[in-house]
């Protein structure tokens, strides 16, 4: 493998703050590494010095050399940084592609296969002003992308790409970067912990703790996170050793010399013994029973909700559905219960509804049509993208933020102050008693969190939750919502969050529609890859991860009438799918218990085939009802 990039012994002071101390890393073809750290960290700044966009302390008096950064000649380096691109007057076209002539990349099918993924619902002769923030985004990475660096620097990629678009872009750096004899390299800051687990081979934690230091990590966030309890195992250990042998020097300084003891052993044990050790993160049971307590039977209930809004420009979405006034239809006739200790993280396509959905849950948005039920002992609580919720509180501390709501709260049993609450979510304490006005973004977002938590909800409604958060502080989050009892909403991209807190997954397809995922967060991206058409508005996210081809109407197409009745019997079909695919997997694990009851596991499978007989015919109906309901 050939060397590409190394940073030899460098060192970055700002103010009176070290970021880096005598940090030496190098790059290799084929290297694919993650940066972790938290907030503020320096984790940008390691980028901009191995760009060269930003220089390294000189050299000292005190006889410390100057640090310096290298690369191979001859090889390009491109970075995406955490800034929009600035010249309105050029098109996509010209972002992308510069002066090249359209059939000079339009034959690559590796650069068609960037535009799929990044630009598939935008105009290439769109100007850059009339991009929306995460528009810009795309296009500054569909840029690099098609340029094909040799040394790829990534800081956020992800921000603003929905799961799909997410999945889509591991894919594409796995393809490029991580292939047997791939050359180049790639380096990139993400919070995404799905995403460094798919793409990254190593993984390089920026401490952050004034040290200046940067730890190596081979694997991606698993086996990062694996190793550094380990290394923290034996850290303790040694710590331990060291204690010892000093109480043992300090006694037998005040006894004389005593008789010779044999020193303590201690059992080095693997990373994977101390997993093994730890408890499940929750008790789902004991959890829906203290909700259940909480909560009593009803919680919330969407019943034949339909809501609309206006079509966008007047122009419609392909794949979308519409009323007969010309709006565009969010939900469509949608039923879906929540219950006591109920999980759900929600998924789809941007501009589908799913904050329209959580506004519908809390009460700040009525349905055109159909109704929403609350129970009578429901609290909810809302988490939402906009940080100006803290603007009321933006004089006091941190601290006394939370204190105001409540001086004390149970979590996992034990009862915590608000100073206890806010070191729990990372707040040292100097930024705890740090005004909010001053705080970061990330800082702000936690403050939200526990400013909602503090006031003890029964349901909770969260949109984006990981936005500006480092992955300590998500696993810190992931860590108190899993002691949380009461009915939990999630909508987020991390499928990190979604797989660790939710217990199943609900995606909203841009058809109207809300379905279940029995698969999880893979269901939802294979029915997008097997999806015909797009569905995403014009200010959607991300593309799909092969050029979908437009859907030509029907021939002989359904009046809206009838469309309207096939989704209804789309969505009651798939309810009854998913009730049968229960009721067989219970059927099966009762056989399973006691193999031994002949007649017992006789009639289970009587009923086992009646359920088959029955999902073959809904089959065939959904079928039909899916062709009339385009």
């Amino acid at each position: 493998m050939a060397h590409l990039l190394g940073a030899d012994g460098i060192t970055l002071t700002i103010g009176t703050r070290t970021l880096l101390r005598d940090v030496s890393l190098g790059l290799d073809d084929g290297d694919r590494v993650g940066v972790v750290g938290p907030n503020g960290a320096g984790k940008s700044t390691l980028l901009r010095l191995l760009a060269g966009t930003q220089a390294p302390d000189p050299s000292t008096g005190s006889g410390r050399r100057a640090g310096r950064v290298t690369r191979v000649g001859g090889s390009r380096l491109g970075m995406l940084v955490q800034r929009d691109v600035d010249d309105d007057a050029a098109t996509i076209r010209d972002l992308v592609h510069g002066d090249d002539a359209t059939h000079t990349w339009a034959s690559d099918s590796r650069i068609r296969n960037v535009h799929a993924g990044l630009l598939a619902d935008l105009d290439l002769d769109q100007p850059a002003s009339t991009l929306s923030g995460g528009q810009r985004r795309r296009v500054a990475l569909a840029a690099l992308l098609v340029e094909d660096p040799d040394v790829l620097l990534l800081d956020e990629p992800t921000n603003h790409l929905d799961v799909e678009g997410v999945a889509w872009l591991a894919e594409h750096l796995q393809a490029r970067y991580g292939r047997p004899g791939a050359t180049g390299a790639l380096v990139v800051v993400t919070h995404d912990r799905w995403f460094l687990d798919a793409v990254c081979s190593r993984t390089w934690e920026v401490r952050g703790d004034g040290s200046g230091g940067v730890d190596g990590y081979d694997g991606g966030y698993a086996a990062y996170i694996l190793a550094r309890a380990e290394r923290a195992r034996q850290a303790a250990t040694a710590a331990e050793k060291r204690n010892n042998l000093l109480r043992k020097e300090l006694a037998w300084l005040k006894r004389g010399a005593p008789a010779r003891t044999s020193k303590p052993k201690f059992r080095l044990d693997a990373a994977a013994a101390l997993i093994d050790d730890e408890p499940p993160p929750r008790d789902s049971l004991e959890l829906t029973q203290m909700a259940t307590r909480r909560l009593g039977k009803d919680v919330l209930d969407l019943e034949d909700v339909t809501v609309t809004v206006p079509a966008r420009d007047g122009a419609r979405v392909p794949g979308a559905p519409y009323d007969d006034a010309g709006r565009r239809v969010l939900l469509d006739d949608v039923t879906w219960r929540l219950g006591p200790g109920d999980r759900y993280g929600v998924v789809g396509v941007n501009g589908a509804g799913k904050t329209t959905l959580l506004a519908l849950l809390a009460g700040r948005r009525s349905p055109e049509g159909g109704r929403v039920r609350r129970g009578k002992t429901v609290h909810v609580a809302e988490l939402t993208q906009d940080v100006g919720e803290l603007d009321d509180v933006a004089h006091l501390t941190a601290v006394q933020v939370v204190d105001r709501e409540k001086r004390t709260v149970v979590v996992d049993g034990k009862e915590l102050t608000a100073g206890q609450l806010t070191e729990r979510l990372g707040f040292t304490r100097e930024r705890a008693h740090t005004i909010v006005r001053d705080l970061s973004g990330g800082e702000r977002r936690r403050l939200q969190l526990l400013r909602l938590l503090v006031s003890e909800p029964n349901v909770l409604l969260l949109d984006e939750p990981t936005n500006d958060l480092d992955t300590d502080t998500l696993a810190a989050v992931e860590d108190l919502l899993d002691g949380w009892p009461g009915t939990l909403i999630v909508v987020s991209h991390d499928r990190y969050l979604l797989e660790r807190v939710c217990d199943r997954q609900w995606a909203l397809l841009g058809d109207g529609t809300l379905r279940d995922l029995p698969g999880g967060v893979e269901q939802y991206l294979a029915l997008r890859r097997a999806a015909p058409s797009s569905v995403e508005p014009a200010e959607t996210t991300a593309g799909s991860r092969q050029a979908r081809p437009t859907v030509q109407p029907p021939t002989s197409a359904a009046s809206p009438a009838e469309t309207r009745a096939a989704k209804k019997e789309v969505a009651r079909v798939e309810r009854r799918l998913a009730k049968i695919a229960d009721e067989e997997k219970a059927l099966h694990d009762k056989m399973a218990a006691d193999p031994t009851d002949y007649e017992g596991v006789a009639a289970l499978d009587v009923r086992l085939r009646e359920l088959a007989a029955e999902k073959e015919e809904l089959e065939m109906a959904w079928l039909e009802a899916a062709e009339v309901a385009g």
